[in-house]
């Protein structure tokens, strides 16, 4: 499959997962896609920065991975300060749109992070992922198949649950009296409620409803002086705090509550934190199978320990972009990586293509799929990309950690965090730099947090306070971006098919391809290892070239063990093109921007019509839906369908003209 140059001068793409990383020279005349992407333009939201910009996206479950990096992700912030929060609204943050795109300026492109080749040879074509996440969908796959919807808001009956209005008879300073004795935090060994308009009826809902929101609490019936109390206490004194579920949960019922989380611009951990807060429970009970991005609508199933449906859907009532449904209880939580993939529905607003064109890259996509390169928000926002501090982590040089984290950069930044670098590198006092931060849960503080701790010549420990989760992003990120150049290369010197020396999977285990068996296979079977002290590298001339990158980072690729365990490097294996499955598409003409252009789940659920679009509009868009495998990103799919650079710096500036 040949194609020409291709010149990207185009639109612009906006992506629910936003960052970037690292300069890789082409040399050799390109077989499959020539001329890697150009960095003439600008381009992306200037939102989603609720990371730190130093901070790795979300973990994904690799397939077929050897080591456990996913192993801690599900909780990742419950070590931090509960109940710290920003402070500062998204809002007063916001950047002007001219100065955004400026900044951006200084980010990173594809080509910096090996990624340049496709792998059809339809011409491009220009669209809009809107800045609006309701443009993206994403719908969780589990291991049978089944797509995750929310389309049920009932509870299942259970006759052990106390009454809908035992939700709603106690009152505010009643909850919290009652919060306080659960907590141990007053000097009381009870608390009585007196029970007006005493009936037996109202006595038992009152009962219920301490029993259900108070978990460890017992109550009995006191009458005073003629009046009648409901009395609360502990049931079995400091011990039942330690776990007060199961001194209420009935024994005929699964010890997890499963149910449907439909979610609007807020990342998984950010719910489930909310969702902890609201139950006054923490965030370590809940469970899922993988996590899912802020800038997108997404669908995915969680699991929780002891919690009533009844409590969870009495939320929906308080919670906003957030909504629960299909309760279920079941015997066992849910594990990370223990899915099928994810189905995205996805417009692109605004295309310039013909519907042949169109078509042309549709049917590629169905038909050939697409490199399935690790995306930009693998490697940070910044003039810092995320691989670097990798890499010196696996190098053992600690002070390059430290500095790469903390120094000054261009790029978009809080300004907080602009103003704590700056006094960071005027002082080097993590101290007085740690005062610049109001938000003190960002890598940044985590760092300055332990260095004032352990002290300047202790920077292990002190980079050691950083959740696990989060330390080891950074080698991951180092990681995808050797696959990511090794691909391109691989790509570049024998095209879309497979040659002798190969890796592909038989089940786990890795084999070569041989001379004589290379036609019982297609380039969708072929692997490729990210590096690690447990793989094998191909037998041609790309095993070389890893060990002449890892070389050049003065690494050595027989030894990727570390000094300290959880640094070292077992590796893994990787497909490197994904075809994705159920792919569908429809080109629709519009004239208003804003209107949405596909019903939602919720918007199902409230009985909304779909969109009726006419047969001619001031605008046409393309409306995707496709299912991927997991980590796999959905932008290196739409990337492969409109011929464009996916990094922020190249989609900044055009996207916020067009927002104009």
């Amino acid at each position: 499959m040949e194609m020409t140059s291709t010149s990207l001068k185009r639109g612009c793409l906006v992506v629910e997962d936003n960052d970037s990383v690292t300069p890789h020279d082409e040399t050799k005349k390109q077989k499959v896609s020539e001329g890697c992407l150009t960095s003439s333009q600008d381009g992306v939201e200037n939102d989603g920065l609720h990371r730190s910009e130093n901070e790795p996206g979300p973990p994904e479950a690799e397939s077929t991975v050897k080591d456990d990096e996913n192993s801690s992700a599900q909780v990742q912030e419950e070590e931090e300060e509960e109940e710290e929060e920003d402070g500062l609204s998204e809002a007063g943050e916001e950047e002007e749109a001219e100065s955004f795109a400026d900044m951006m300026k200084h980010g990173l492109t594809e080509l910096d992070v090996g990624i340049c080749k496709f792998v059809s040879s339809h011409h491009g074509f220009s669209g809009i992922l809107k800045e609006r996440y309701s443009d993206f969908v994403v719908h969780e796959i589990g291991k049978d198949g089944r797509i995750s919807h929310l389309d049920d808001l009932s509870v299942p009956v259970d006759e052990e649950d106390p009454p809908e209005d035992a939700l709603t008879v106690l009152t505010a300073e009643d909850r919290q009296q009652l919060e306080e004795l659960q907590l141990f935090k007053n000097k009381e060994t009870s608390v009585a409620i007196e029970v007006i308009e005493d009936t037996k009826e109202k006595r038992t809902v009152i009962h219920q409803a301490i029993k259900s929101l108070f978990p460890g609490l017992e109550t009995k019936t006191e009458d005073r002086e003629g009046r009648k109390y409901i009395v609360a206490y502990h049931a079995a004194g400091k011990k039942a705090l330690a776990n007060p579920r199961k001194h209420s949960w009935p024994k005929s019922r699964g010890s997890y509550c499963h149910f449907v989380l439909y979610k609007e611009n807020k990342d998984t951990m950010d719910a489930i934190n909310v969702l902890s807060k609201y139950l006054r429970v923490k965030p370590n009970i809940f469970s899922y199978m993988g996590t899912k991005d802020k800038r997108a609508i997404t669908v995915q199933e969680i699991a929780v320990l002891k919690i009533s449906a009844q409590r969870l859907a009495h939320l929906n009532k308080c919670l906003m972009n957030l909504k629960l449904g299909n309760f279920s209880y079941q015997k066992t939580p849910l594990k990370l990586g223990a899915l099928q993939g994810n189905h995205f529905t996805v417009v692109l607003r605004n295309i310039t293509g013909t519907d042949e064109q169109v078509q042309q890259a549709m049917q590629s996509l169905r038909e050939t799929g697409f490199i399935n390169y690790y995306g930009m928000q693998r490697f940070g926002t910044t003039a810092v990309p995320t691989y670097q501090v990798g890499r010196a982590i696996l190098q053992n040089s600690w002070t390059e950690v430290m500095d790469l984290i903390l120094k000054p950069r261009s790029g978009a930044e809080k300004g907080y965090l602009v103003k704590c670098r700056e006094e960071w590198a005027k002082t080097k006092d993590p101290a007085s730099a740690l005062k610049k931060l109001p938000v003190k849960r960002c890598v940044e503080g985590q760092l300055l947090r332990g260095l004032s701790r352990y002290g300047m010549k202790n920077i292990v420990s002190a980079f050691g306070i950083i959740p696990r989760n989060n330390r080891l992003m950074y080698i991951h990120s180092y990681q995808s971006y050797v696959w990511n150049t090794m691909v391109s290369r691989r790509i570049e010197e024998y095209g879309l098919r497979p040659v002798p020396g190969d890796l592909v999977l038989k089940g786990a285990t890795p084999t070569y391809i041989e001379e004589d068996d290379v036609d019982n296979y297609s380039i969708h079977d072929v692997v490729m290892p990210l590096p690690g002290f447990d793989v094998i590298y191909p037998k041609h001339k790309i095993s070389e070239a890893y060990r002449e990158m890892l070389a050049a980072d003065n690494l050595d690729i027989d030894n990727m063990r570390h000094t300290i365990r959880d640094y070292s490097l077992s590796g893994a294996y990787r497909r490197i093109i994904i075809r994705p499955q159920s792919v569908s598409w429809e080109v629709v003409a519009y004239d208003d921007p804003k209107i949405p252009l596909f019903n939602t789940d919720v918007d199902n659920l409230e009985g909304k019509p779909p969109p009726v679009f006419a047969s001619e509009g001031k605008y046409r868009a393309l409306k995707m839906d496709f299912s991927l495998p997991p980590s796999t990103y959905a932008t290196m799919a739409i990337r492969e369908v409109l011929k464009m650079d996916t990094s922020i710096k190249n989609q900044t500036q055009l996207n916020t003209s067009w927002l104009r």
